[in-house]
């Protein structure tokens, strides 16, 4: 079966066109881009979400300041039609990174010196284009896993993610190309930690308990954003996250819920403002008395604490609040292994079922 063409090529075609006419007339190019900083970063409290300001900046060629990243912009672009669009294959970030690494002709200067920048680059045309990176079809490093009674279609072939032993699917970086084929859960459990989804899945608690679970190993990538975003969506699946109870796990729960600074232009693709928080808490940790299981903050803890609690969707929640000032008070923050301390599967057969059933959650 011959494969559709892209239609993405288009929207590049019309950022290049656009340059052509401004030279044409014999003006300065240049390319307008809309700030992405935090300073450029609005709470929608009617979605619940965040959002991309209103501020921009433009990149003039002949600028001393902005020649550089114009060419950067100008050439990555023409590196994303030509090699990926035009031909429909995809690339890692990485791989965009070598391809773009030359000297500009004439010059002894790199077009990029390092990954951070062509990374940023792209993030720049996400937002000029209106197409997301995945659209544009780089990928990323996998870093997730799913396991649960859900069957779904990956590059034409059928997986069913219950029957994959430990390690459970390997969840690629571009999501929305899956298809779902079959599910049966009432809900999906995301964690951030694999040893806590090795656990769970080593116990079957997606099978006792009806659900998927979904792991990142850390910090959530936009790939698993986006699966759950379609779960929630698509499936309307309750989502519910799982992490430490320490200022990093609520910000990497916020992440999933309202979106991230870095990613505010991708928000609405990204973003599940239904999801739920359900633990570990601080109040988990007099609960189950796990005050011998804390780890006492330090001063980057402390700052992080500061900074967090007063963002705008952080700082009228009165549940977070509550949690950032037990865990100054506390002086300390708990791993979700604490939780072992209980007994190796308390977590599968008790904490957990017991605060999904009585709805013990944060929003």
């Amino acid at each position: 079966m011959k494969k559709k063409k892209s239609k993405q090529p288009s929207k590049l075609k019309e950022l290049g066109n656009e340059i052509l006419q401004q030279i044409n007339r014999g003006k300065n190019p240049n390319i307008v881009v809309p700030i992405r900083a935090l300073s450029n970063v609005v709470y929608n409290e009617k979605t619940k979400t965040l959002e991309l300001g209103k501020k921009k900046a433009e990149r003039y060629f002949f600028n001393v300041a902005h020649a550089k990243k114009f060419l950067q912009t100008v050439e990555i672009a023409s590196i994303l039609k030509r090699e990926l669009l035009d031909t429909d294959k995809h690339e890692h970030l990485r791989g965009v990174f070598y391809i773009a690494k030359r000297t500009i002709p004439g010059t002894n200067v790199n077009l990029v010196d390092d990954q951070v920048e062509s990374d940023k680059i792209i993030e720049d045309l996400e937002v000029v284009t209106g197409l997301s990176r995945e659209e544009l079809h780089v990928s990323a490093n996998k870093m997730g896993s799913m396991a649960g009674k859900i069957t779904l279609v990956d590059s034409g072939d059928k997986i069913d993610c219950s029957k994959l032993g430990k390690g459970g699917y390997s969840i690629p970086s571009i999501t929305d190309e899956l298809s779902f084929k079959k599910i049966n859960a009432k809900y999906v459990l995301y964690m951030e930690k694999a040893a806590i989804f090795e656990r769970l899945n080593e116990d079957k608690f997606w099978v006792k308990n009806n659900c998927i679970l979904v792991t990142s190993q850390g910090q959530t990538t936009r790939g698993i954003r986006r699966l759950l975003q379609r779960l929630a969506d698509e499936e309307k699946l309750p989502i519910y996250v799982l992490c430490d109870a320490d200022v990093y796990g609520a910000y990497i729960y916020s992440v999933v819920k309202y979106g991230s600074i870095a990613l505010a232009h991708a928000a609405e693709r990204l973003t599940i403002p239904s999801v739920r928080y359900v633990g570990i808490t601080m109040d988990d940790v007099v609960k189950y008395d796990l005050k011998k299981q804390i780890i006492k903050l330090d001063d980057k803890d402390l700052a992080r604490i500061k900074q967090v609690s007063q963002y705008d969707w952080f700082k009228n929640n009165k549940d977070w609040q509550r949690q950032f000032k037990l865990m100054k008070e506390l002086n300390g923050k708990v791993e979700i292994q604490a939780l072992a301390t209980k007994g190796i599967s308390f977590i599968s057969e008790e904490y957990l079922p017991e605060k999904i059933k009585n709805k013990e959650f944060l929003d």
